[in-house]
C-alpha cells in the first residue's frame, strides 16, 4: 500500500466488537439494579426513621385527645352532681358509655362474622377442584379439598413441611449471600458506586449508538473499499513495472501478452468496486 494510504484513520467502532460491549451492558445493569434497590432500602430505612418521629408525635396529639375526653366527661359528671349526688352522676355517665360501646361491639363482631372468612373459599375450592380433574382427571380425590377430611390434614401436613423447608433453605442462601458479600455498604458507597457504574453504562451506550451508526459504518466501508482499491492499483502498477524489466532480458512482447490475458477480469472488478462505491456514497447522503 502506497505511503499516502498507510496512515489513513480508521473508525474504532467496529459491528465485531457489537456482542463484547452488549455483553459488557448485561453484565453491568443487573449489578446497577441490585445497587439502585439496596440504595432504595436505604432511603425508606430514613424516612421510616421520619415517620416513626412524625408518629410519635401524633401519638401525643392522640394522648391528649384522650385527656380532652376525660376531662369532658369529669364537666358532665360534675354538671350532673349540682342536681344529684356525685357518685350517682358518675355512675350514670359510665353506664351510658357501657351501653354505646355495647351496641358498637356487638354491631361489629356481628359483621365481622357474617363477613368471615375474608376470603372467597367457595370459588378458591372450585378453582383448585377444576385444577385437580386437569391434572389428574377422573382419578382426582376431592376430598383433598375439605376440611376435616384425613387426605386434607395429610395434604395440609405436607404442604407445611415444604414451605419450612422452602423457607430454611431460603434463610440459608440468604446467610451464605451474606457472608459472602461481607458488610452491607452504607449509602456513601452506593453512591459512589453508582456514579462510577453509571459513567460505565453512558459509555457503553455512547459505543453501542457509535457501533450501530449505519451512516458511519457505512463510511468506514468505503473507506476500506478505497484503501483495498488503491493497495490493488499500486499491486498492479508493481507487477505491471516487474513485467515491463523482465522482459527487457527475456522474451520481447511477453508483459504485453500477460496483459492481454488479465485485461477482463480487472477491467470487470474495477467496474464492480466503482458501481459499489457510489451505491454507499447515495445510501450515506440518504
Amino acid at each position: 500500500m502506497s505511503g499516502r494510504h498507510a496512515g489513513s484513520a480508521r473508525p474504532q467502532a467496529s459491528l465485531k466488537a457489537l456482542p463484547a460491549t452488549a455483553r459488557s451492558a448485561a453484565q453491568l445493569l443487573p449489578r446497577q439494579i441490585q445497587d439502585e434497590i439496596s440504595l432504595a432500602q436505604l432511603e425508606l430505612k430514613d424516612k421510616g426513621v421520619k415517620v416513626g418521629i412524625a408518629s410519635a408525635g401524633f401519638v401525643a396529639a392522640l394522648l391528649f385527645i384522650g385527656l380532652l375526653v376525660i376531662a369532658l366527661v369529669v364537666a358532665a359528671i360534675m354538671g350532673l352532681a349540682t342536681v344529684m349526688p356525685a357518685w350517682l352522676a358518675a355512675l350514670i355517665v359510665s353506664a351510658a358509655f357501657l351501653v354505646i360501646a355495647g351496641i358498637g361491639g356487638l354491631f361489629g363482631f356481628v359483621k365481622i362474622k357474617q363477613a368471615m372468612p375474608l376470603v372467597p373459599a367457595r370459588t378458591i375450592r372450585g378453582i383448585k377442584h377444576d385444577l385437580g380433574i386437569v391434572k389428574e382427571g377422573s382419578a382426582f380425590d376431592a376430598s383433598i379439598l375439605e376440611p376435616g377430611s384425613p387426605a386434607y390434614e395429610a395434604a395440609a401436613k405436607a404442604k407445611a413441611e415444604a414451605q419450612a423447608k422452602a423457607k430454611a433453605d431460603a434463610e440459608a442462601k440468604a446467610e451464605q449471600k451474606r457472608a459472602e458479600e461481607g458488610p452491607a455498604p452504607t449509602q456513601d458507597q452506593l453512591l459512589a458506586r453508582l456514579a462510577e457504574r453509571r459513567e460505565h453504562l453512558t459509555g457503553i451506550r455512547d459505543e453501542l449508538g457509535a457501533q450501530l451508526d449505519v451512516k458511519s459504518q457505512a463510511q468506514a466501508l468505503v473507506t476500506d473499499v478505497k484503501d483495498r482499491a488503491e493497495a490493488a492499483k499500486d499491486a498492479a502498477q508493481q507487477r505491471f513495472a516487474s513485467f515491463a524489466s523482465s522482459s527487457n532480458g527475456g522474451e520481447q512482447g511477453s508483459p504485453l501478452q500477460e496483459l492481454g490475458r488479465r485485461w477482463k477480469p480487472i477491467a470487470v472488478a474495477a467496474a464492480a468496486g466503482t458501481a459499489f462505491v457510489v451505491l454507499l456514497r447515495k445510501l450515506i447522503k440518504s
